[in-house]
């Protein structure tokens, strides 16, 4: 052998030595350097991200919703704007019953004796009547008259009985005006000077459902005075002072005086004196319906008499349209 190989193969001896060692080294070693970046790897992470998002929210969502909680309310002062209402469509104004009843009490069926025609002194009974612009059956003096209306069909919602002069309405008539009294439900105001004559005849039927008594005769006027000033009869629709001045027409015969008795519902309303119950001279009763006077017109003045006399009438009247359909 040469010694050229022998060096070479020492050589080449070394050399395989040192690649065994080298491999061994290799092989026990973990690599310090990050592993390369897979692009489908995390595309494939982010896709399974989103979809347990997604399955989250539906979970979420699927569950009941809780039941709100009451706000906290903080009081404070809100100003509101004031908002104008709607202009209101047009309406018929419907009638109260007190307008219903000054209506019907224009167009009043009105029965009428008054026996001051003869005597030239006046009508005073037709002059309120005129007054109020009101219609009316008038018999004057003519008594035959007065009871062909009063047995008649008609249904009178008032009937006047002013008997001032010294021809009567007396016995039968009051028989038959008090039929249209309690049948008709009729208004009445009579002014009758002569009870003492009547009291204990038929006239004593409304004499007693009124409520008042025949007393005692007196032959000369004097002064009225209002027991209730304060009463409709004396301040609707006029106010009418107390008949304290007197121009005394009758020499005789011009009154009666009355008081309360019995168990109708009369009210005394004027007498001769201050107030003496047993000397009236004016009364109403029967629900208002009815007024009795008994003192003689024209003793007194024309301007206080024809006001009392529209009072009476608007008075009777509206207390009987208040009963009567």
């Amino acid at each position: 052998m040469s010694p050229n190989f022998g060096n070479r193969g020492t050589t080449f001896l070394w050399l395989v030595v040192a690649t065994v060692l080298l491999a061994c080294s290799i092989t026990g070693t973990v690599p310090t350097n990050p592993p390369a970046f897979d692009s489908t790897k995390a595309a494939l992470e982010l896709q399974g991200t989103s979809m347990a998002l997604q399955l989250t929210q539906s979970a979420l969502n699927a569950q009941p919703q809780a039941s709100p909680q009451p706000p906290v309310i903080i009081q404070q002062t809100v100003v509101v704007q004031p908002t104008l209402p709607p202009e209101p469509a047009a309406t018929v104004i419907q009638p109260t019953p007190t307008q219903d009843i000054e209506v019907r009490i224009k167009t009043a069926k009105i029965l009428v004796y008054e026996n001051t025609d003869e005597r030239g002194i006046g009508m005073w009974i037709q002059d309120a009547l005129d007054g109020m612009g009101l219609k009316y059956t008038q018999t004057g003096s003519y008594s035959g008259h007065f009871m062909e209306y009063l047995n008649s069909g008609v249904k009178y919602d008032l009937i006047i009985v002013g008997a001032e002069d010294k021809d009567k309405i007396s016995g039968e008539f009051w028989d038959v005006v008090n039929t249209r009294l309690t049948r008709d439900k009729a208004a009445l105001i009579a002014e009758v000077w002569y009870l003492q004559n009547e009291a204990n005849g038929p006239i004593a039927k409304i004499l007693s459902g009124c409520g008042v008594k025949y007393r005692k005769a007196f032959d000369l006027a004097d002064s009225i005075y209002w027991w209730e000033p304060t009463h409709p009869i004396f301040n609707e629709p006029n106010q009418v002072l107390p008949l304290v001045h007197y121009n005394r027409y009758w020499a005789n015969g011009s009154g009666d005086q009355i008081m309360i008795a019995g168990s109708g519902d009369a009210t005394m309303l004027a007498g001769l004196s201050s107030r003496k119950s047993d000397e009236g001279t004016l009364a109403t009763c029967y629900q208002g319906r009815v007024v009795i006077q008994t003192f003689s017109d024209h003793d007194y003045n024309q301007a206080n008499i024809i006001p009392l006399w529209q009072n009476y009438i608007h008075y009777t009247l509206k207390n009987h349209f208040a009963v009567v359909p």
